[in-house]
C-alpha cells in the first residue's frame, strides 16, 4: 500500500474527524498513547474554566454549584460503558496502585480461609508492589503472592487462592488475554478476579459485566487522555457491594461525610472506595477528555486500530531494511491489544532517532520498541510515514549518533 492509498483511507474513516479534537503538533505522528494519551482541546479548554472561573471566582461554593463533590461518581459513569459496565459500578478516584490496594484486601476478606494472591509473570511491577506490600502487611498467613508463568495459570488456581490478579493488555507484548474464559477458569475454582485494564479501556472492547468480572482497575491517562498523573477508575461487580469492605477509609468513602461522625461508616455501593478528597483539576480535565467518546462506539475504535497495526506490519514486512525486528505481539487481532513490541537490540537509540524525526514511539527494557495505536488521532497515512521513517533511520545507521545513546532517567 502507497501513501495515496492510505490517504484515501483516512478520508473514508469515519473516525479522522475526531484528531481536530486534539492538540497535536503540526507534522508530529504520535505513536505513545499507550503511555501518555494526547490532549483533547476540550479538556484544555475546561482548565481555563476550572481555574478562572470555578476555583478563581466561585471559589468554594464550586464543591455545590458545579458539583466538585460528585467529579468522583461522574466520571465513573462516564467510564463505565466504554468498560461494559452498568451503571453504579465504576467510581473515579487516586491511582491504580491505590486502588489495586483496596481491591486486593477488599477480595481477600471476602474468601475466608484464603490466602493466596496468583499473578502471572510479567505483569506491570506496581501490581505485583502493591501485592507484597499488602503482604508484608497482614502477614503470610493471610495474604501471599504467587508469581507464575501465564501457561501455569490454571493448575495454580488451588484451594488456598482467594484472587487471581491479571492485566487485560500485558504493557510489554501487547498481548490481550481472554477475559471471559479466565474468569470464568477462575470463579470455577472459587476464585475472584481483579483485572488491570490500563492498557485497554478506551480501546480495547471490555466487557466487564458479560464476563462476570469481579473486580477491575484502570487508567485516566493512557487511551482516556485524561492528562498525566490523571486519576485511575475501579469497578466493584454489583454483586459484590453489599459485602466488601475497603481498608482505606477515608472520610470521602463515608456514608455522610459532612456529618462528621466519629465513627466510620461506608457509604452505598461503589462510593465506599473513596477515600480522601477528590484532584478537582485533574478530575475535572478527566471529566471532559471523556466528552471525546461520547459518540463514537468502542467497537469501531477497536476495528481501526487492529487496522492501523495490520498496516505497520504489512509495511514492515515489504521493507527488507527492518527485517532485524522481532514481533512480539501476537498477530491474532483475538489476542492483541492496541500496540505492537517491536525487540531489537538497539531499541532505545533507535527510538531517540525517531522521535527527532517526528515520531513519538517509546521503549521498555530490555529492548523493547512499543508503537501505540489511539484510533481517534492516529491516521492511517501516519502510519505509512512512520514506517518510512523508521526504515530511513535503520538505512542510514542514524540511530548510532552518540546523542541518542544516553538513557533519560524516564524511559
Amino acid at each position: 500500500m502507497d501513501l495515496a492509498a492510505c490517504e484515501a483511507l483516512d478520508r473514508a474513516d469515519p473516525l479522522a474527524r475526531k484528531r481536530d479534537g486534539f492538540l497535536l503538533p503540526e507534522g508530529l505522528i504520535y505513536l505513545d498513547g499507550n503511555s501518555l494519551g494526547a490532549l483533547p482541546l476540550r479538556a484544555r479548554d475546561r482548565v481555563r474554566e476550572l481555574v478562572d472561573a470555578e476555583w478563581g471566582r466561585d471559589l468554594i461554593r464550586s464543591w455545590n454549584t458545579h458539583g466538585w463533590i460528585d467529579l468522583p461518581t461522574r466520571c465513573g459513569e462516564r467510564i463505565a460503558p466504554l468498560v461494559g459496565a452498568a451503571p453504579g459500578q465504576v467510581i473515579c478516584c487516586d491511582s491504580i496502585s491505590v486502588n489495586l490496594f483496596k481491591l486486593l484486601a477488599a477480595g481477600l476478606a471476602l474468601q475466608p480461609g484464603r490466602n493466596r494472591v496468583v499473578a502471572a509473570e510479567g505483569d506491570f511491577p506496581t501490581d505485583h508492589y502493591m501485592a507484597q506490600g499488602l503482604q508484608w502487611l497482614l502477614g503470610d498467613a493471610r495474604c501471599r503472592l504467587d508469581t507464575v508463568p501465564r501457561e501455569a495459570l490454571e493448575r495454580s488456581l488451588g484451594g488456598d487462592v482467594a484472587l487471581l490478579m491479571l492485566s487485560h493488555v500485558d504493557f510489554r507484548s501487547g498481548r490481550l488475554e481472554d477475559m471471559q474464559a479466565l474468569t470464568r477458569l477462575a470463579h470455577r475454582h472459587g476464585v475472584l478476579v481483579v483485572w488491570d485494564l490500563a492498557h485497554s479501556a478506551g480501546v480495547v472492547e471490555v466487557a466487564l459485566d458479560d464476563c462476570a468480572a469481579d473486580f477491575a482497575v484502570g487508567c485516566g491517562y493512557k487511551y482516556l487522555n485524561g492528562g498525566p498523573g490523571a486519576p485511575s477508575f475501579l469497578y466493584v461487580a454489583a454483586r459484590h457491594q453489599a459485602a466488601v469492605r475497603q481498608p482505606l477509609s477515608g472520610w470521602m468513602g463515608h456514608r455522610a461525610p459532612f456529618d462528621f461522625e466519629g465513627a466510620y461508616e461506608g457509604g452505598e455501593g461503589v462510593r465506599r472506595f473513596l477515600a480522601g478528597t477528590p484532584p478537582v483539576l485533574s478530575m475535572g480535565v478527566l471529566e471532559a477528555a471523556l466528552e471525546v467518546f461520547g459518540d463514537v462506539r468502542i467497537g469501531q475504535i477497536r476495528a481501526k486500530s487492529l487496522a492501523l497495526s495490520d498496516l505497520f506490519l504489512d509495511l514492515m514486512a515489504r521493507d527488507p531494511v527492518l527485517a532485524d525486528f522481532r514481533l512480539g505481539t501476537p498477530r491474532e487481532h483475538t489476542r492483541r491489544g492496541s500496540q505492537l513490541s517491536l525487540h531489537h537490540p538497539e531499541a532505545w537509540p533507535i527510538c531517540q532517532a525517531w522521535a527527532e524525526r517526528g515520531v513519538i514511539g517509546d521503549f521498555r527494557t530490555p529492548d523493547i520498541l512499543r508503537v501505540g495505536f489511539s484510533p481517534l488521532y492516529v491516521g492511517y497515512a501516519d502510519v505509512y510515514r512512520a514506517v518510512r521513517l523508521l526504515s530511513d533511520i535503520m538505512a542510514s545507521g542514524d540511530w548510532q549518533a552518540p546523542r541518542f545513546q544516553p538513557r533519560a532517567r524516564v524511559t
